[in-house]
C-alpha cells in the first residue's frame, strides 16, 4: 500500500505527541471525493480531541477538519464535481453516526463526501477559503439557533478569534443585525471595527456590569456567559459555541457540516462582504505544524490559524499522478 505524508499521533496527550509520519493514502469509494490539500486550518477541536477522547476513534490519528484543495479522483456516483475542481470545506461530519474520520486535513491527500465540500470561491486564495468551513458553519448554526431576525441587536463575546470574526460579519452583512458589538482585547479594538462591529468593547477596561445597554442575541464564542449573561435583555437567546455553557439560560449550539451552507455564501465573499481572515503570524508551513498548534493553544490568535504549503502542493494534480485513470476509482491509489 502506498503511503503520504501526515501529522499524527498514536496517544492522547500534549502537541509533542504530534510526529510527522507515513499514512495510507485513501481510495475514494462512492459519493466520495479523493482530494490534493493546498491547505488546511487548525481549529480548538484539533487539539481537543488530541488531549482527550471527545470523540473516539481508532489510532493512529491524522488531526485536521478545514482544508482547501484540488479534486483528482472521485468515486462513482459523484456528481457535483469532477477532477481539477478546486474545492473547500470541513471534511468531519460531527453528527454523522460512527468515530470521526482517522484521516483529517493534515496530510496530502483525504477523502470527503461530496456533499460536504463546496467549489472554492474564485477570488480566495487556497489559504483564505480553508480558513473558512468550521469556523462560519458555527457561526451560522448560532445564528440559527437563537433564531435571530433582522433588525435585533447582538453583542458578541470575543470578535477576533476565529469564528468571532465570523459571527461579526455575518451579523452586519447577512443577517442584517441593527446594532453589532463585540469584545477584544485592546490591540484588536480597530481590527474589530473594519469587520462591521458597531462599537468594540474593551474586555480588559470595561466589565460586562458596567454595560447600561441591554441586547436582543448574546453570542457568547469564548464560554464566558456566566458573566457576560448580563448584558442580554430578559428572555433573549444567549447562545454558547462552547461545551458545557457556563450559565443556566445559556444554549449550546451544535453544528451542521454542509457544503450546501458554503455554497450559499459564495455571492458574499466573491463580493467581499465576507472576508476570510487568517492571523498574521501564519500561515505555517507544513512542516510547522507543531508551532501552529502551539500557538492555536494560547487563545490569542486573530482569525484563524492556517496551514500551507503542503508537500503535495508541488505535484501535479491529475489522477495519474496518483494511480487513479481517467481521475476515477481504480483499484489502490499510487504514487
Amino acid at each position: 500500500m502506498k503511503t503520504q505524508k501526515a501529522w499524527l499521533y498514536e496517544e492522547y496527550g500534549p502537541k509533542e505527541v504530534l510526529k510527522l509520519g507515513d499514512f495510507p493514502i485513501p481510495t475514494p469509494h462512492a459519493n466520495e471525493l479523493l482530494v490534493q490539500v493546498r491547505a488546511a486550518a487548525l481549529n480548538p477541536i484539533d487539539f481537543k480531541r488530541r488531549c482527550r477522547p471527545v470523540f473516539p476513534s481508532d489510532f493512529p490519528v491524522v488531526p485536521g477538519c478545514d482544508m482547501a484543495g484540488i479534486v483528482v479522483a472521485k468515486g462513482d456516483g459523484v456528481t457535483k464535481f469532477d477532477v481539477g475542481d478546486e474545492v473547500y470545506g470541513n471534511i468531519q461530519d460531527f453528527n454523522a453516526e460512527g468515530n470521526l474520520k482517522q484521516l483529517g486535513t493534515l496530510a496530502e491527500l483525504v477523502v470527503v463526501e461530496e456533499t460536504l465540500v463546496a467549489k472554492k470561491p474564485k477570488n480566495l486564495s487556497f489559504e483564505e477559503a480553508a480558513s473558512l468551513p468550521l469556523a462560519v458553519q458555527t457561526a451560522i448554526e448560532g445564528f440559527k439557533t437563537a433564531d435571530f431576525k433582522g433588525g435585533q441587536t447582538v453583542f458578541i463575546v470575543g470578535g477576533a478569534g476565529g469564528v468571532g470574526t465570523l459571527v461579526v460579519q455575518l451579523a452586519k452583512h447577512l443577517y442584517g443585525a441593527s446594532f453589532v458589538v463585540a469584545t477584544t482585547s485592546d490591540p484588536k479594538v480597530e481590527f474589530v471595527k473594519t469587520l462591521g462591529a458597531d462599537e468594540v468593547v474593551n474586555y480588559t477596561k470595561t466589565k460586562y456590569e458596567e454595560i447600561e445597554k441591554k441586547y436582543d442575541f448574546l453570542y457568547d464564542t469564548v464560554g464566558d456567559c456566566k458573566n457576560s449573561f448580563v448584558v442580554a435583555k430578559d428572555g433573549a437567546p444567549i447562545v454558547d459555541i462552547t461545551w458545557p455553557p457556563s450559565h443556566p439560560r445559556a444554549v449550546y449550539s451544535s453544528l451542521t457540516v454542509s457544503g450546501e451552507d458554503l455554497e450559499k455564501l459564495r455571492p458574499y465573499l466573491e463580493s467581499g462582504r465576507l472576508k476570510a481572515v487568517i492571523d498574521p503570524t501564519g500561515p505555517y508551513n507544513f512542516m510547522d505544524v507543531i508551532e501552529a498548534f502551539r500557538y492555536l493553544e494560547t487563545g490569542r490568535a486573530r482569525g484563524k490559524v492556517v496551514i500551507s504549503p503542503f508537500p503535495s502542493q508541488h505535484l501535479p494534480a491529475n489522477g495519474h499522478r496518483y494511480g487513479l485513470a481517467n481521475g476515477h476509482r481504480n483499484g489502490p491509489a499510487e504514487v
